[in-house]
């Protein structure tokens, strides 16, 4: 049942992922930078509840490169939490877990992963057209939004079980982590947000995600000169 689940849902987000991604875009500001270290510049993650399943939900998360003048580079970024239940990921699409960790309590699925802190990375370039959202399978590569928004954003959908499958039963996931090349990231806890629009695949419909969490997360030089500035 999870997998026949799984694969209408893919059909659904491919057409609706393009077009919610584009509207996303403008649910943010990018913050003006007053030196070369850009100490207000930031990864801003948007985690996008678009729909429920018979245990939990599937999500689109995306992430977007709102600093002025630092690249992601190869071998790109890694994102990691701590789930705030005892949730699982039953499958991925354009990304995957470093690990699947102990899945033996299931007898009959097996999740793609069943970590506590799972940590993700993007696909790579050439990933087959199955496993691919829109806005993902760069290795993990973003540029700055100023220099190029097309490439600035990176995505990926996930499906969550054993989660809730209300807006009252779902836990947001805590202790956000992002790895780059350079220093790191400091990221902070997930905060409820004003939910994603986006237009069904005939664009003659609005609708939106039923659950919109944000996180910011700050290169780590950033944050230490940002707090200098403001002592």
């Amino acid at each position: 049942m999870v997998s026949s689940c799984l694969r209408s849902l893919s059909k659904f987000t491919a057409c609706a992922i393009v077009v919610l991604l584009s509207l996303s875009c403008f649910s943010f500001t990018t913050t003006e930078a007053y030196d070369a270290l850009d100490p207000n510049g930031n990864i801003t993650i948007k985690w996008d509840v678009i729909t429920w399943t018979p245990d939990g939900y599937v999500a689109v998360v995306t992430m977007f490169n709102f600093q002025q003048y630092r690249r992601i580079q190869a071998p790109g970024w890694t994102l990691g939490w701590t789930w705030a239940k005892k949730e699982v990921i039953w499958s991925m699409v354009g990304a995957q877990t470093t690990e699947q960790g102990d899945c033996s309590r299931f007898k009959l699925n097996t999740p793609h992963c069943c970590k506590k802190d799972p940590t993700v990375v993007d696909l790579l370039p050439g990933t087959p057209y199955n496993q691919q959202i829109a806005n993902c399978c760069k290795g993990g590569v973003l540029n700055p939004w100023v220099q190029d928004p097309a490439t600035a954003v990176s995505a990926f959908q996930v499906s969550v079980g054993s989660s809730g499958t209300t807006n009252k039963t779902v836990r947001m996931p805590k202790n956000f982590t992002l790895k780059a090349p350079g220093p790191g990231y400091t990221c902070g806890p997930a905060k409820v947000g004003k939910p994603t629009k986006f237009f069904t695949a005939d664009g003659r419909r609005t609708t939106q995600a039923m659950m919109t969490w944000n996180v910011t997360c700050q290169n780590w030089e950033s944050r230490s000169l940002n707090h200098q500035v403001k002592g």
